[in-house]
């Protein structure tokens, strides 16, 4: 279960690596043009490989804090809720690519920093 539970930490890090580069490549674009589908595919990414950790923590003996989890899983919520409207409406505010990548970074900051 281990090698399992290592494989799900790998592909949620590399959710979070797409949501990085989707920022780049959205600079690349404009900050006004329309939202790059690997907003789309990291957010996806990302909530899969999460919610497969937490229901193999009884599995792994990992003791993950509920709470944190919760406000992770709002905070992704929220970026994959803006993601899919702005893919869909066609191109995006000047300030959507930046809440994006803000609320990924708020992310990360939430699971390096909460112990």
């Amino acid at each position: 279960m281990g090698f399992v539970r290592d494989l799900l930490v790998f592909f949620h890090l590399l959710g979070m690596a797409t949501l990085v580069a989707a920022f780049f490549l959205q600079l690349r674009i404009g900050l006004d043009g329309p939202l790059t589908k690997g907003w789309l595919h990291g957010a996806g990414l990302q909530l899969i490989t999460g919610v497969a950790l937490q229901l193999l923590a009884p599995l792994t003996d990992a003791d993950y804090d509920n709470a944190k989890l919760g406000i992770k899983l709002l905070v992704l919520i929220v970026l994959g809720v803006l993601a899919i409207f702005y893919t869909v409406r066609g191109p995006a505010k000047r300030w959507v690519p930046i809440t994006l990548i803000a609320l990924t970074v708020v992310n990360v900051g939430l699971a390096v920093f909460w112990n």
